[in-house]
């Protein structure tokens, strides 16, 4: 009924830390920290927090859109028939808290699982580029 709220919120949240990530790695650049030249096989953390974010936004919209053709959510207030009768808001919470956090938890395991990856793959075209030097 509601368990793409959980993966807005969650989108919200990482939102927010990529964009703070963004203006860190921003300033450490044009401070010299790091040289983006010199550092190019490194994946940047805002780009993976980036994909957690198209992941999370990706799910919620295609739920929410589901929710809207199955009626579950209407352009009226208030916007979730589960809430009209407190019986139907439990059942709402307990799904949220059960589907809603499971498929969350689900996206950002990927996640982690595709960074992982990602790094392998990056360390492994760097150690192919200095053994051809």
């Amino acid at each position: 009924m509601a368990c793409f709220l959980v993966s807005a919120a969650e989108a919200l949240v990482v939102t927010g830390i990529e964009k703070a990530e963004e203006k860190k790695e921003k300033v450490q650049i044009e401070s010299g920290k790091i040289d983006a030249a010199v550092e190019p096989e490194k994946v940047p953390m805002s780009r993976k927090l980036k994909w957690l974010t198209w992941m999370l936004w990706g799910g919620a919209i295609l739920l929410c859109y589901e929710h809207i053709w199955h009626g579950e959510v209407v352009p009226w207030f208030p916007f979730l028939t589960a809430m009209a009768d407190p019986g139907d808001a439990a059942e709402m919470f307990h799904e949220m808290a059960t589907v809603g956090v499971t498929m969350a938890a689900i996206i950002t395991v990927t996640w982690f699982i595709m960074c992982k990856v990602s790094d392998a793959i990056m360390a492994r075209n760097t150690d192919t580029a200095g053994q051809e030097a």
